[in-house]
């Protein structure tokens, strides 16, 4: 009888002994477990694979961020420094859009450091955007391209730079926009605002702060003009309501915190690269393509009349609000004192009504306008918007000077220009 040893050796050299009755099972099994090491082979082969590619993918994430970096760094702390005696350093949201460009370069021209900072979304034609960013660069204005709500961002701009003042006028803007795409007025205009009121708390030193809020957020008033006084807790569309909401918020960073702040309500602005979204720009375009206009009246077939006001008188009122802002009072994030709060109209003190403003245009254009008049919907309009100025023109001298028939002569020159109708466009003042 053989032995265990020679059932588990072979009797041949080079040769295993196998019974030929398990011949089947052992081939079987011999299949299966080089089947389970080829799976296990393959297993690891792919963990590998995909551990190389997240690297790979991190790594060009981080090679191809469109912030950070020793030559970032360098580009925002050039476009900052001060190049006048008492100037600011101001970090602008915003500032490719059509308020924060015209700003950016006031305070370029006068001799203040400027970044600017702006997601370019598309809520309207981004080239638009993209090339105001490029008359911002032609002037040493570095524009960071981001979104207010990226607190890495945020906080990488303040310890590369100490900014003294934020012109914060990034926000999604347009009343009847809000009824295709809600979230994103809560997105930019109250969580972003929130983001960036976090970040200037942080601040060491505190930045003070102006930013836009907006006239909308007078909703259904009916006494004439707005005072900074009046009501203002029946919003007539969701974005006065994220503007109103912002008044709140900035009142209690304000509070809690010491942050110096200004809030702006401007009037109807309007004037050369302005928001194409705007009635007046959508006017031109259509007047000149030969497209009827569409021109919305209140109750009782009374004309729809809004307290247009030029972008130049808009800009006075911005820098006058940063130069009398005052300091914020707040250290690592607690308060130290009180600081001043404060909230401001900005317009131009003589509404006009639409039609009024398509006959400046016709007579600009030299073309006569296809009107098709219809109701006021109920998409958050209001009928009128008229502003009493007094507290900035005693706090600051805030005095606009150009009237529509002035400042439409000028939007509608530059309109030509930057669409091809005339020469190359220039920023027109």
């Amino acid at each position: 009888m053989p032995s265990i040893e020679d059932e588990l050796f072979p009797s041949t050299p080079g040769k295993f002994k196998i019974d030929r009755s398990n011949r089947q099972l052992h081939r079987c099994f011999a299949s299966t477990s080089t089947m389970f090491l080829w799976a296990l082979f393959l297993i690891a082969l792919t963990a590998s694979y995909l551990s190389f590619q997240s690297f790979v993918d991190s790594g060009s994430r981080y090679l191809t961020a469109s912030w950070g970096g020793i030559q970032w760094e360098k580009q925002v702390r050039t476009s900052a420094q001060i190049h006048r005696s008492g100037g600011i350093s101001v970090l602008v949201t915003g500032a490719t859009g059509f308020v924060g460009s015209h700003v950016s370069l006031a305070l370029r021209k006068r001799g203040d450091g400027v970044v600017g900072l702006d997601n370019f979304n598309n809520y309207y034609d981004p080239s638009l955007k993209r090339a105001r960013r490029s008359l911002l660069s032609s002037r040493g204005i570095f524009v960071v391209e981001g979104d207010i709500n990226d607190a890495k961002l945020l906080a990488k701009l303040f310890d590369v730079v100490a900014f003294t003042h934020v012109m914060h006028l990034a926000a999604q803007a347009g009343v009847r926009y809000a009824l295709e795409n809600p979230q994103s007025y809560v997105h930019s205009n109250i969580a972003g605002l929130v983001n960036l009121l976090e970040t200037c708390k942080a601040a060491n030193p505190q930045p003070a702060i102006v930013w836009a809020s907006s006239s909308s957020v007078y909703g259904l008033n009916e006494k004439v003009p707005f005072s900074e006084s009046d009501r203002t807790d029946q919003p007539a569309s969701l974005y006065a309501a994220t503007k109103k909401a912002g008044e709140e918020i900035t009142h209690t960073y304000n509070h809690i915190y010491g942050l110096a702040i200004t809030g702006l309500r401007f009037f109807t602005v309007y004037g050369p690269w302005g928001r194409p979204d705007m009635a007046y720009f959508s006017f031109t375009r259509n007047i000149l393509q030969g497209k009827p206009i569409t021109i919305y009246r209140g109750k009782n077939r009374v004309d729809l009349a809004r307290d247009f006001t030029y972008i130049d008188d808009i800009v006075k009122g911005c820098l006058g609000s940063l130069d009398s802002s005052g300091k914020s009072t707040g250290s690592g994030g607690k308060k130290r004192g009180a600081a001043p709060y404060r909230i401001f109209n900005l317009g131009n003190t003589a509404p006009v009504t639409v039609p009024i403003l398509v006959d400046i245009l016709e007579k600009h254009l030299k073309m006569k306008a296809k009107r098709n008049f219809v109701e006021m919907p109920g998409n958050g309009d209001v009928p009128f918007t008229h502003a009493n100025i007094s507290s900035a023109r005693n706090e600051f001298g805030y005095k606009p000077t150009t009237d529509l028939e002035t400042g439409l002569k000028k939007f509608v020159r530059w309109y030509l220009s930057y669409y091809g109708y005339n020469t190359k466009a220039k920023l027109v003042h």
